[in-house]
């Protein structure tokens, strides 16, 4: 069993978290926006700011980091490669997007559930598509 290796984890990191975002815009900002601005102006907020577009980024690419680094953590055991590489984006987006989402959206009807369903599958379908992007780029140290 190799150790894991951050270098790539960075890189192959970086890259997931760009393609998140990528499509997380594509989802949220042009897919779901009118029902975002919706939802803002129901709680009495104006929509979301250029600055916090970017700090979402920003996260994106930190969690693109982490959902590699799981998927590294967890190659030992199920092999690499792209079954291994959804493996690892499920259980990121149980722990990141899922859960969150039905606490902090559906449970407490922050937004509408059409919104908090809706997001929550387009977060599905971004983090599978991240961590086959970052897995497909991520190795072990050959020493």
């Amino acid at each position: 069993m190799g150790k894991i290796n951050m270098g790539r984890v960075f890189l192959a990191g970086i890259v997931a978290g760009i393609v998140s975002d990528v499509l997380g815009y594509l989802v949220d900002g042009v897919l779901l926006a009118p029902r975002w601005a919706d939802g803002m102006a129901a709680l009495g907020h104006p929509a979301f700011t250029p600055g916090q577009i970017v700090q979402f980024n920003a996260l994106g690419l930190i969690a693109g980091i982490f959902l590699i680094w799981l998927y590294a953590a967890i190659r030992p055991r199920y092999g690499a490669g792209p079954r291994t590489a959804v493996k690892a984006g499920i259980a990121f987006w149980i722990i990141g997007y899922a859960i969150p989402n039905l606490g902090f959206m559906w449970i407490p009807h922050l937004f509408s559930h059409h919104l908090a369903a809706f997001t929550t599958a387009g977060n599905l379908v971004e983090t599978i598509v991240a961590a086959l992007a970052g897995a497909a780029l991520y190795k072990e140290s050959a020493t």
